[in-house]
This record gives structure tokens, sequence and C-alpha cells, in this order.
């Protein structure tokens, strides 16, 4: 099983943050260098917590996004993450039994699509969900035996060894409670880029398009075409075309978890689209060595405006490296 199950331990995080600070901290006397940054996510319910690296935790995301824009329950996103927890360790593999590809090791001779289609995890989610729907009760179905009912494994027992961890990153993913995924990514390295026709950097466009590809068609603004002067506050990577806004209003407890749902996707996909923050409902997270301290607390300005919008309840704010 590859995510680890380990107790919240106050001096371990504590040790942990200090060493995570990561840029700032030097090794011995003569000073070798600075310790680099481990990049992992983590996915929390209650003092349990799941670790993934980088390329897990996206394509989890994307398992529980497509779940979401289908409108299907959690236990849906908890059945498909521990079937390719099981398939593919979360990896979007180029290879298999037979002609077995992707997260789901989804074979082309039996019908599931073409070679490139299965080994595109939207496709393959999708795919993925179309069986698992079609299987009556499979919400109180246990895991591995609904797991199994679309895949025909010949080890229909094995899925049942990831479906404590699948919980687990199917419960914070999906925004069941507050905070409950973060990320430690790097940050730097970028080139700098200009607007677009749109109003938009090429990396926060970019950024706009692959919420799109995952979740459909979202509300979002705080970008126009030549660019936006008002309306944010002071130094707003908006003014540079490096911020989207994705709303989520009106305010209610079903589209504050819709919110989660797309702040914990951006930050599992922070070090692929070069994103650096993220601010959603009082919290705020942030790339490079502060990423180590996860979702923090988010004073909202001290302005003129509409409070639930400065305190970004009713939207997620999402920007992109500017170099």
């Amino acid at each position: 099983m590859n995510g680890r199950h380990f107790l919240v331990v106050t001096g371990l995080l504590t040790v942990t943050a200090v060493a995570a600070a990561g840029a700032m901290a030097w090794l011995g006397s003569e000073g070798i260098g600075p310790v680099p940054l481990r990049e992992q996510c983590l996915a929390k319910a209650g003092p349990t917590e799941v670790e993934l690296d980088l390329d897990q935790a996206e394509n989890a995301a994307i398992i529980a996004g497509v779940a979401t824009r289908r409108g299907l329950p959690v236990r849906a996103v908890t059945v498909a993450l521990a079937t390719a927890y099981q398939e593919s360790d979360l990896r979007n593999l180029n290879h298999g039994d037979r002609d077995s590809l992707g997260l789901f090791q989804q074979r082309p001779s039996q019908g599931w699509g073409t070679a490139t289609q299965v080994r595109d995890p939207h496709y393959a989610a999708g795919k993925f969900y179309d069986a698992l729907v079609k299987i009556k009760g499979y919400e109180k179905l246990a895991v591995t035996v609904a797991a199994d009912k679309v895949q025909r494994s010949a080890f229909p027992d094995a899925y049942a060894d990831h479906a404590d961890d699948a919980a687990v990153i199917a419960s914070s993913l999906t925004g069941q409670v507050a905070a409950a995924f973060t990320c430690v990514v790097r940050h730097g390295g970028y080139a700098p880029e200009q607007l677009g026709a749109n109003g938009l950097t090429p990396r926060a466009d970019a950024v706009r398009k692959n919420l799109i590809e995952t979740f459909g068609k979202l509300p979002t603004g705080g970008y126009a075409a030549g660019g936006v002067r008002s309306g944010h506050m002071e130094g707003s990577a908006h003014y540079d075309g490096r911020a989207v806004d994705v709303f989520v209003r009106p305010i209610s407890k079903a589209n504050t978890r819709k919110g989660w749902v797309y702040a914990n996707y951006l930050v599992a996909h922070a070090e692929k689209l070069g994103i650096t923050t993220v601010i959603f409902s009082d919290k705020i997270w942030t790339s490079g060595t502060r990423s180590s301290s996860g979702w923090r607390e988010y004073k909202a300005p001290q302005r003129a405006g509409n409070n639930d919008t400065l305190r970004h309840l009713d939207h997620v704010h999402v920007d992109v490296a500017e170099d």
C-alpha cells in the first residue's frame, strides 16, 4: 500500500516544519548548502494523513474532479481511487498486463477506448465512472466488491488494501473538511510573460483551461481583454493578468464544499501549472518555503467592498508565477 498512515504528533510536525522551511536552513557548521524542499502532498481525515507524490496527487485530483463534474458522491471517488491505487499506484502508466494502459489499466482490446484515450486521465476516469454507476447499489457495496465489478480483476480482493487510503484522499479532495489537502511545492524558475488577448498571461490562461477541461464551464472573472486596472487590492496579481477568480455563488454549504474541490485541485496542480497562491474561505496556500505550512489563516484587506468577497467566501482566487 503506497499511502502511509500516521498519527499527527506535535513534536514531529515541529521538527518537520523547521526542516521544510527549507531554503533558509543550512546543514552543519560549515554550511554546505540550503536544505531543498521535499515536494509532496498530504490528504487528511481526522488524525490520519496519507502522503502522495505530486504525480499521484495530480491524478487523484483529476479523478475527484471528474466525479464532481458528474455530480457523483464521495463513495464513487473512494472506489475509483482505490482501483487506481491498485492498478497503477495512481500513475498514468504506458504499459501493463497485455494491452492494459493508464490509471485504471483499461484495455483497448476490451472496448475501453483507444490506447490514446485510456491514457488520458480525464477520459479514463470518466469511463470508470460510466461503468460504476451502472452497478445497482454500488454506494453500499464494499469498495473491493464495487471495484471488481468494474474491473473484473484476477485479484478481486486486492482493492481492499487501498480502501482506507482512498477514503481519506476522497474526503479531503472533495471538500468534506476544509483545508484538508495540501502540497509542498517549490517555486521559481519561470520566464516572464505578457498579457494575451483575453487579458491573462499564458500561464494564467493555462490554469483557466485546465479547470474547464476537468470541471466543465465555470463562472470565472478577475480578468478582461486589455487587462484590469481597478477593483482589486494594491499589488494584486489581477493587474498583471496572472490571476483568475472562480466563483461559487451563492454562498452555501454545498458551494463551499465545491469551492474546496477547486482549491484542492489547484494546489495539487500547482507545480505543473506554475501556481503560486490559492485563496478560499479565509484560508491561503502559497508555493515555495511557506507551502510547508499548508493552508494558513487569510486576513482580508481592510478596504471598502463586500466582506464575503474580501474574505474569498464566494470565490476561489488563484494566481501564477511572475518569474
